[in-house]
């Protein structure tokens, strides 16, 4: 059987090109196609990658300009703080602008704008992926990095679940307001009504995120609304929390980021069908609570290449690839899951968690139990998965 030569990756974000950089690793034609008509370099917040996510970008050979490590990590409840428990030897979570992180990947990746996927047609080893602008393409493999709302998604699965709302929109800004924190210190803070974070920024100030309990609204609409009702609405959730108001209200007029919806994906029934399958958030998207969104979307697309680069048979490929896959990403959207709960409680729970939060983070959150299967995962792009199988 013929060797995959071309694929398609749809979706121009971080798993896209992560794709086609591993595919081309493997000696495998790769072209990315974008719905939005122009980089969106404006678009999305700072991105915490993890130590794995850190090795698996090694092996395709991205670094991460103007990133800054968390050496340290704190949960506070009002006036409590319980610092969270370190992993030994796998190095510091690096945060990083999305921006930044996809211009690095975008200079190394060619990324088709303007086109949006509106089906694809199977024929004789292989898939024609057809555009709205009326463009169609043929590749041997069409890999769907389109995010939460994918269309590759519901083209291998009519009935494939879509997107689950958190109940929270997410916002940043970085804040002219001096936090007494050690630089590389991340405060994960539950305010009186609500939760977020933050932590001192290399060069001066305080960046932080919101995550704002919230009736959902598309990003488009979020974005209507005037940046001075949004600030006004942030203010009667977090005025009161400390520093949590005085980063709001320091907040330079018109620079709060507006992010937009947060969701989750549950877990998706078919990966795959036929030359057609789903990488990154398009298949797996745990809460945010995770800290590891981005980087197994990474994991996912290195992986995802090396199965097209040692299995000639594409279903054979697909297969391993979610063998490899489902448990690891689908046990950590369960841990985060939980996690999330806790971020937008109820009466008795926003009683009980001055209680239970400290009590949890002392016995449950051992960090070799919890992180360590999450951090230390290594992708081992040299040995051949076909003979391994065998």
């Amino acid at each position: 059987m013929a060797r995959v030569r071309t694929v398609a990756v749809i979706g121009g974000g971080i798993a896209g090109p992560v794709t086609a950089l591993a595919l081309r690793k493997a000696g495998i034609e790769a072209t990315v196609y974008e719905s939005y008509p122009a980089p969106t370099d404006g678009v999305g917040g700072a991105i915490a990658v993890a130590p794995n996510g850190v090795a698996a970008l090694d092996i395709v050979g991205v670094d991460l300009p103007r990133a800054w490590p968390i050496h340290r990590q704190v949960m506070s409840i009002g006036h409590k703080r319980v610092q969270l428990p370190a992993l030994a030897g796998v190095g510091p979570l690096q945060m990083i602008h999305r921006r930044d992180l996809h211009q690095s990947l975008a200079s190394s990746v060619e990324i088709n704008y303007g086109k949006r996927l509106v089906d694809a047609v199977p024929g004789r080893g292989g898939v024609t992926a057809v555009f709205a602008d009326g463009d169609e393409i043929r590749a041997d493999v069409l890999i769907g990095a389109d995010g939460v709302h994918s269309t590759v998604r519901r083209l291998i699965d009519p009935a494939a679940p879509g997107p689950r709302y958190t109940g929270m929109l997410a916002f940043e800004g970085r804040s002219p307001l001096e936090v007494p924190e050690e630089p590389g210190t991340m405060i994960f803070a539950f305010g009186k009504r609500g939760y977020y974070l933050y932590g001192p920024t290399p060069g001066g100030g305080t960046t932080f995120g919101i995550n704002l309990p919230h009736p959902p609204l598309t990003i488009t609409s979020a974005r209507a609304v005037p940046p001075a009702k949004w600030t006004e609405t942030l203010l009667e959730t977090y005025g009161e929390d400390s520093p949590g108001g005085d980063l709001i209200r320091r907040l330079p007029a018109g620079e709060l980021t507006v992010n937009g919806a947060l969701h989750l994906m549950p877990p998706v029934p078919h990966w795959h069908r036929g030359r057609m399958v789903l990488v990154g958030d398009a298949v797996h998207a745990p809460s945010n609570s995770s800290g590891q969104g981005a980087s197994l979307s990474i994991e996912s697309a290195v992986e995802l290449a090396q199965c097209l680069r040692d299995f000639t048979d594409v279903g054979e490929a697909f297969t391993h690839y979610e063998g490899l896959r489902r448990r690891r990403v689908e046990k950590v959207a369960s841990r985060a899951a939980r996690t999330n709960g806790v971020k937008a409680p109820g009466p008795v729970g926003k009683a009980l968690l001055p209680i239970l939060m400290p009590i949890f983070m002392r016995i449950a959150m051992n960090p070799e139990r919890v992180l360590g299967p999450e951090q230390r995962y290594r992708i081992d792009w040299v040995t051949d998965l076909r003979s391994a199988a065998a």
